[in-house]
């Protein structure tokens, strides 16, 4: 259920004060992306498990956004908003507690609740907003991503001072504080208040969970495992990864890990506007091809190679310079941050009375992602000890997304093509839904 055109009061400031808690939520999500280095030192971890500390925030925020998006749903987002931030405040500050690399797993686990914050601000800000203009209001507080920017930038000029656990208590204390501000500057959402008026019970867990048989929702799963899960990884991953590499300090590797974490936030609001305005699935498609482009060429180990000439030996080398890498993850992370909201453009669309469940599954998934990824990408760095292997993953990863959605939308194609006798064009975009409830069965079967 959404509100109607009309401008609802409240609804501006809801939508910018919840893309802020977003990016304090998401700074603190991400902040073992810097001090996991420093971490990784003083405990002597090898790659896989700094793999599994950076990524273990992620695996909480990603496992609970089921259970907070029908929170969000049943008894409205602002309040489990607030008490999301209060709690990966509380466990944020609590980490500085630890001493051994066990304890800080565990400590990595209560931080990971930030991320949770994601699932319940789509269901609060998607209430306020009509379906046409939910792809641009979502954008917008999905740009709340670009909390791992802030992290990059200003992480680790602190840990250089004072170290990490100064760090992760400054955080700890910002999200606190944004989280006072959000309670007290915020109003419940039309929806929550119309449901308050009514005295109309919330729909049980069951029910909310029902539209997650929907092959659909499964699909929109994976898109969302690479656009947001591989960003989420690799905003853990490339300090590690330029230090590595290209030897540059942890101040210019923050730097340049932003450089790929900022497109991939901030041009989120602008691939809800794309989506409104020429459709998901269209904005869908250029995200996974030029993805499917650039960590092919990022995946390219640096080589030497000899040619027999005519006159003897030819020998020359590949390799990707570091300024040529930072400007390939720039559009790499520019696309990514459109393909995220163009894959929450069709949330509300399909299930507007599911929101919370529907996102918070598909949130999961793009979460675990980020949990999943940067693990593999130290087992492969272990294993086969080639630097590049992580983004040879990643192009797998999207060449499956983009052949799934590819060969499913030629099927639904074929299906209604067969049923109206009109071949509909491969790329178009616009939903013409007759029966909201119904429409995953209308198109999920096909995947």
């Amino acid at each position: 259920m959404t509100v109607s055109g009309t401008p609802v009061p409240g609804q501006t400031r809801a939508l910018w004060l919840s893309t802020l808690s977003f990016t304090a939520c998401f700074a603190v999500w991400t902040v073992f992306s810097i001090i996991g280095i420093q971490i990784k030192d003083k405990f002597g971890l090898n790659e896989t498990q700094f793999g599994l500390l950076v990524g273990t925030p992620i695996l909480t925020g990603s496992l609970i956004r089921i259970a907070l998006g029908v929170w969000a749903d049943q008894y409205g987002g602002r309040r489990i908003f607030a008490l999301v931030m209060l709690a990966a405040a509380i466990a944020t500050w609590l980490l500085t507690y630890a001493t051994t690399y066990p304890q800080m797993l565990v400590a990595a686990l209560g931080v990971g609740i930030a991320g949770g914050a994601f699932s319940v601000g789509v269901a609060y800000v998607s209430h306020w907003y009509p379906p046409e203009k939910q792809g641009t209001a979502l954008g917008i507080f999905g740009a709340g991503n670009v909390g791992a920017a802030v992290t990059k930038f200003l992480a680790p000029f602190v840990l250089v001072a004072y170290g990490w656990e100064s760090v992760a208590k400054t955080w700890a204390v910002a999200l606190a504080i944004m989280a006072v501000i959000f309670w007290f500057s915020t109003s419940e959402d039309p929806v929550q208040r119309e449901r308050a008026i009514s005295g109309k019970k919330p729909k049980s867990a069951w029910l909310e969970l029902t539209p997650l048989k929907n092959v659909q929702v499964w699909r929109f799963g994976l898109y969302y495992f690479f656009v947001f899960g591989a960003f989420v990884a690799l905003a853990l991953w490339l300090p590690r990864y330029l230090i590595s590499v290209y030897g540059v300090s942890i101040a210019t590797a923050g730097m340049i890990g932003a450089a790929y974490s900022v497109p991939a936030s901030v041009f989120r609001a602008y691939g809800g506007h794309l989506s409104d305005k020429y459709g998901a699935r269209r904005v869908l498609y250029w995200t996974f091809l030029v993805s499917v482009a650039c960590t092919f060429i990022l995946s390219y180990p640096p080589t030497e190679y000899v040619v027999r000439g005519i006159r003897g030996p030819i020998a020359f080398e590949f390799e990707i310079g570091v300024v040529a890498f930072t400007v390939i993850v720039f559009v790499l992370g520019f696309f990514m941050s459109l393909g995220k909201a163009a894959v929450f453009k069709h949330i509300p669309v399909y299930y507007p009375d599911n929101v919370g469940a529907v996102g918070g599954l598909v949130g999961m998934i793009g979460g675990l992602g980020g949990f999943v990824l940067p693990i593999a990408f130290g087992m492969l760095n272990d294993l086969i000890g080639v630097s590049t292997s992580c983004f040879m993953l990643l192009f797998l990863l999207v060449v499956m997304a983009l052949a799934w959605m590819h060969f499913s939308v030629r099927s639904m194609e074929r299906q209604k093509a067969v049923s109206s006798k009109v071949p509909r064009p491969l790329l178009a975009t616009t939903y013409r839904i007759p029966d909201p409830v119904n429409v995953g069965a209308a198109e999920g079967s096909p995947g």
